[in-house]
């Protein structure tokens, strides 16, 4: 879904308060807390989270699920084992209602992203 938003707190307000703005929001507190530096912004309609221009995560509610765009998976180790709770493609993490993101990898990977992505 495409929300037309000018600032992360306007997007916040724009979902609508369901299972998915509580697993969206999950995730922004996972990325925020484990790197305060990086910027929250607006970028293609979605949550995006990086440094100046360079991006790192992107983040929106869909109509079925909460997607967390990160580019290619190739580049992080054992992301398979990590996100085997998901359903993913090649760039894109979707995660379902059904899904508990205290009892899967989604946490060590993003850090694992974030770490990879400093270096």
């Amino acid at each position: 879904m495409q929300y037309e938003a000018k600032t992360p707190e306007e997007f916040l307000e724009l979902i609508e308060d369901d299972w998915r703005k509580q697993k969206l929001l999950e995730i922004r507190q996972i990325i925020l807390e484990y790197d305060p530096k990086l910027e929250e912004g607006i970028e293609y309609k979605m949550l995006c989270y990086g440094k100046n221009t360079k991006k790192l995560f992107h983040l929106n509610a869909q109509k079925s699920h909460v997607g967390l765009y990160v580019g290619n998976l190739d580049k992080i180790e054992n992301y398979k084992v990590l996100l085997k709770d998901f359903d993913y493609g090649k760039g894109c993490i979707r995660v379902k209602k059904s899904n508990k993101l205290n009892e899967t990898g989604l946490e060590e990977f993003i850090k694992k992203t974030i770490d990879t992505w400093i270096q």
